[in-house]
């Protein structure tokens, strides 16, 4: 949005790590008590969006969409708000929600048509208010790459074949289950590459010394640049059980080219055909996870032409400049709809 000549700040808590990154990126930011929701919190967004009157404020999370929800009530010629939901966890259908969403907030962009659906529904929300933009990704920085090569790049050994995936530590990402159907496959000298930190990395540690897999598992804790570790990979894996829109690691390793097994939970059968441009597994079933992944490595083949599948997929759909130019669009609206009355 800076490239396009808007202007930007964001508002965070002081303990976000998003607020340290901001420099690296050159993006305005400041600290504000919006952890939580509470009064603190509500008076600092009042403050700082009356000091800074922006055109439109963007939400990202159920707290920070109710404090300046509550905000604009207090504020003569309050902007609009565009709430960015990003995950498929039901919205609970009571009087406060629906005022939240139907009344308080000017649009909602949802990273899934599913959940664009199921907004509408458990809302009742105007449907003409509410858009489906997938995240974007940088083609530019997520592409394929030789495997053997990118191994040898991190330290790692060069043979294969090397299971990976990306994602924060958190349960519902499935790493459990993806520990327990590594431990069960056929596929001899396959390797677990497990890729970022979160509030399960010591449950995981553990599971992995009872499974009794720890020479043939890595965990390489939090990385700034997933896709290198990316093209390491023969193989990716997701196995989500709750809470997904669009997961962007999903859609990094499409553009890497990437092989994908993951299950059909949120938005994500939106970006894969079973079969086509992945493989889709049951949600919490390691041995049928287990199973898919033994099959994809014994046909070397077909992973190709699924990964092929796959960016082809990712390239025409989920490109970063096509997101920008849609929620440009939506914020366009929001701001237009607030002048108009």
């Amino acid at each position: 949005m800076i490239a396009r000549g808007h202007e930007v700040m964001l508002l965070c808590p002081a303990e976000a790590r998003i607020l340290a990154e901001a420099a690296r990126f050159g993006v305005p930011a400041q600290a504000a008590p919006i952890g939580r929701k509470g009064v603190a919190g509500l008076l600092a967004l009042r403050r700082l969006i009356g000091r800074l009157r922006p055109d439109v404020v963007n939400t990202h999370s159920s707290t920070d969409t109710w404090l300046v929800a509550l905000a604009r009530l207090f504020m003569f010629r309050p902007p609009p708000m565009v709430r960015t939901r990003h995950i498929s966890a039901p919205v609970h259908p009571n009087a406060a929600s629906r005022w939240l969403y139907a009344r308080a907030t000017t649009r909602v962009v949802t990273t899934g048509e599913q959940l664009r659906r199921s907004l509408i529904e458990q809302t009742g929300i105007s449907a003409g208010r509410v858009s489906s933009i997938p995240t974007g990704i940088d083609a530019g920085r997520f592409y394929p790459g030789d495997p053997v090569a990118a191994r040898r790049a991190l330290g790692l050994s060069g043979e294969g074949p090397w299971i990976g995936i990306v994602a924060t530590l958190r349960s519902w990402k499935g790493h459990l289950y993806l520990l327990e159907a590594f431990a069960k496959l056929r596929t001899s000298g396959a390797r677990l590459l497990i890729v970022g930190d979160g509030p399960m990395r010591e449950v995981l540690a553990e599971r992995v010394r009872a499974l009794g897999i720890g020479e043939r598992v890595i965990m390489a804790g939090e990385r700034r640049e997933p896709e290198y570790w990316m093209r390491a990979f023969d193989l990716f894996c997701l196995p989500s059980y709750a809470n997904e829109g669009v997961p962007q690691a999903l859609m990094q390793a499409m553009l890497c080219g990437l092989p994908v097994i993951t299950t059909p939970v949120g938005a994500i059968p939106e970006i894969i055909a079973d079969g086509r441009t992945g493989i889709l597994v049951p949600a919490r079933d390691a041995g049928a996870l287990a199973g898919a992944i033994d099959l994809a490595l014994a046909d070397p083949a077909g992973r190709a032409a699924l990964g092929r599948a796959a960016r082809l997929e990712a390239l025409e759909h989920f490109g970063f400049d096509r997101m920008i130019e849609r929620m440009e669009a939506v914020f366009g609206e929001a701001v237009a709809s607030v002048r108009a009355d």
